[in-house]
């Protein structure tokens, strides 16, 4: 990536708390200007103690960070009023409005959108002259969002911005996100909603423990992982009268009873092999089903890995304790 593209660069980011637990492990990715990029991973993957890292929250225990070509620590100044920032949880003054509550807030910030553009950008203009205690969750996210984007900030760091909306709240900040990133804003994203990144992210990285354990476009990550063929044989038909599953693309198969099964990563050969050896043998495929590969299957791909190993590494520590005794 070009140097005057790269907007955030992060080059082996580590983060140590008190007590030694080392939350981000040797993190490196770069996100371009106008880009949106997606941080995945369950809790305590390292999302959140990444982004701080970004934000200027906190100082690195090593590795290095640069937003807009700035150490967002160490030139907090230069940084600070060229970003948006969106907490994973906000606080405001529970007895202010929501109009007092952002007009409190654009007197911090250079350059400060009007107090109502900020509040229709969320869909919060009708509830102006509420107080802050009276919002629902899904509504203090919108007003979370109105303050991180008061500043027309070049950067926006939004970490779980839907969480508490509704499936409509949901909707309106996908598009309202897809906007600013049109119009040039970058983006870094945290989210535990699969189908959010797949939706949003030009890029994304899932974490795990702190490393990231993949990374590429949604479909790159998805590609990994195989799609799906399961179908019922037809009455006084076996699997061996199929088609050569090889021929058709297909990696692997089972059956289960006269259940069948198969993963590919060439799904349209293999579904329309299939189909047509079907309909050259006059029969009906019951409960066909043909999936893609989805990022939710990579992401849980990553977790039962990740499970394995640690199985793996407590029974070789078990023996190891049983020799040495």
């Amino acid at each position: 990536m070009d140097a005057t593209q790269c907007v955030i660069d992060v080059r082996s980011l580590r983060r140590v708390y008190d007590g030694g637990f080392e939350a981000v492990r040797d993190v490196s990715f770069s996100v371009g200007r106008g880009e949106l990029f997606a941080l995945l991973g369950t809790n305590g993957a390292g999302k959140t103690s990444t982004v701080e890292l970004l934000e200027g929250l906190a100082k690195p225990a090593g590795g290095q960070v640069r937003v807009l070509g700035h150490d967002p620590y160490a030139e907090r100044a230069a940084v600070r009023p060229r970003i948006g920032v969106m907490l994973q949880e906000g606080g405001f003054p529970s007895e202010l409005t929501v109009a007092e509550t952002v007009r409190m807030w654009a007197g911090c910030t250079s350059g400060a959108r009007p107090v109502g553009e900020a509040l229709e950008l969320v869909g919060l203009t009708k509830r102006a002259n509420v107080r802050v205690k009276m919002l629902s969750g899904g509504e203090k996210r919108r007003l979370d969002l109105a303050l991180a984007l008061l500043g027309r900030p070049e950067v926006l760091f939004l970490d779980e911005p839907t969480t508490g909306l509704d499936a409509e709240g949901r909707v309106d900040t996908w598009e309202l996100v897809r906007e600013l990133r049109a119009d040039g804003t970058t983006v870094l994203l945290t989210t535990h909603y699969l189908e959010e990144a797949e939706s949003l992210a030009d890029r994304l990285a899932i974490l795990h423990e702190g490393r990231i354990a993949l990374t590429g476009t949604p479909a790159e990550v998805t590609a990994t992982h195989p799609s799906r063929i399961s179908f019922d044989l037809p009455e006084g038909y076996f699997p061996g009268d199929l088609p050569p599953l090889a021929e058709l693309g297909v990696t692997a198969h089972e059956t289960a009873g006269r259940t069948v099964r198969l993963q590919t990563h060439e799904l349209q050969r293999a579904a329309t092999g299939l189909l047509l050896w079907a309909q050259g043998a006059g029969v009906e495929l019951r409960g066909l089903d043909v999936r893609s590969a989805s990022l939710e299957e990579a992401f849980l791909q990553i977790a039962r890995d990740a499970r394995a190993e640690d199985t793996a590494q407590d029974a070789a520590q078990d023996r190891t304790k049983e020799t040495v005794a």
